[in-house]
């Protein structure tokens, strides 16, 4: 058998380390741990020596996706999977460590119980314990809880799924714990909770993806998901007050990746959004000012009924975030569309501008001038016409 078609499982175990990595840390072309990880713009990681070797030969598509590669192809370093690597064999392989004590061994192994009871008492201790607590946390991480608790976020009884994504949460707080949790398989769990979870589970899920995606390296795993960003786009349509304020807060996380971007548009996102941010979700206009980066966007944008209005009166009514964003998505549009930059000046959007030139908050300072020179070009070619 060809050492490149051979099973993960089988490489790991005849290294003895089948029950130690996780599976992320493997290229998918080699078969081999990754000791220069980078990120294709398909959102995969492959090691660079693998991947280099692929492009060498002349193929312009992601071995995975088989979607197109930008020319030149862009290698983006995934440093922190890269150090969660290096360190990773050594944290396995040593003791547990002190900062675990045996009371917190005890209640993760509680986790495992078939008691209800014990569960929920269990998950209730090591949320207390680790809400605030770094060392706890970290301790937590290191001593192998991560499985025990992504089998809670499966579970179908009451209350356990939406604790053990609260304790999720807790352990996503550590930078290298974010990377950690990617890598041993949460974005699946917490998306299925997004998707089919009950109670509050839902909001709790969009609020995990949210802290995970902090972290650069993993907006590109969690978008790639196939039900990630589709998911959070239906919270956005159909969930309540605080399960929308989650999925959209989770949405601009995720969009601040330019990669996600054009899959939030073809899930949907744009009418979505434009409903919310006129009812009032202010972060519904955040993701559309990131949208708006995008041209098919912006195209859609320009061509719903009320999105000026409602860009308008946030502008002129919002808080300071909301308004930041809606002068920027406007900037996008009206530079797109003349249509919608002579509305926005039929509806005093200029001095609207002038105003707000004075603002406290800096960026509402610079997305007003930005869109007064949008207006200006738009009103001296009126003027010529």
């Amino acid at each position: 058998m060809n050492r490149h078609c051979r099973p993960r499982a089988l490489i790991l175990q005849s290294r003895g380390m089948a029950a130690r990595l996780p599976e992320d840390f493997i290229c998918p072309i080699s078969l081999e741990v990754m000791s220069d990880p980078v990120i294709l713009s398909s959102g995969h990681t492959f090691d660079r020596a693998s991947i280099q070797r692929w492009l060498d030969a002349g193929h312009r598509t992601c071995p995975i996706s088989k979607l197109p590669l930008p020319e030149p192809p862009s290698l983006i370093p995934n440093h922190a999977l890269r150090s969660l690597i290096s360190n990773y064999a050594a944290v396995s392989l040593r003791p547990r460590p002190q900062s675990c004590p045996p009371s917190l061994q005890t209640l993760t192994q509680l986790l495992l119980s078939p008691s209800l009871e014990e569960k929920l008492t269990s998950l209730d201790r090591l949320n207390r314990v680790s809400k605030h607590d770094s060392s706890t946390r970290r301790g937590l991480a290191e001593s192998g809880a991560v499985p025990a608790v992504l089998q809670c976020v499966d579970s179908s009884e009451p209350g356990i799924q939406e604790k053990a994504l609260l304790l999720l949460l807790n352990l996503s707080l550590e930078d290298d714990g974010k990377v950690g949790l990617v890598a041993e398989g949460s974005v699946g769990r917490v998306v299925r909770a997004l998707r089919f979870g009950v109670g509050d589970s839902r909001a709790v899920a969009a609020t995990v993806l949210t802290s995970l995606a902090v972290v650069e390296v993993n907006k590109a795993t969690i978008g790639s998901h196939p039900d990630a960003i589709p998911g959070l786009i239906d919270l956005l349509r159909a969930g309540n007050s605080r399960e929308r304020k989650e999925a959209a807060t989770a949405l601009y996380t995720l969009c601040s990746f330019a990669g996600n971007r054009i899959q939030a548009f073809y899930n949907g996102a744009i009418p979505v959004l434009i409903q919310n941010a006129a009812g009032g979700l202010e972060r519904a206009v955040e993701v559309l000012g990131l949208l708006a980066k995008c041209s098919l966007a912006r195209e859609e944008m320009a061509n719903s009924g009320g999105v000026v209005d409602m860009l308008i009166a946030i502008a002129g009514n919002g808080s300071s975030r909301g308004v930041q964003y809606a002068l920027l998505t406007l900037s996008y549009l009206c530079s797109y569309s003349e249509r919608i930059g002579l509305e926005a000046l039929r509806q005093g959007m200029f001095e609207v501008c002038i105003g707000l030139l004075n603002d406290d908050n800096q960026k509402v300072r610079r997305n007003a001038k930005s869109l007064i020179h949008v207006l200006q070009n738009l009103m001296v070619e009126d003027r010529c016409n």
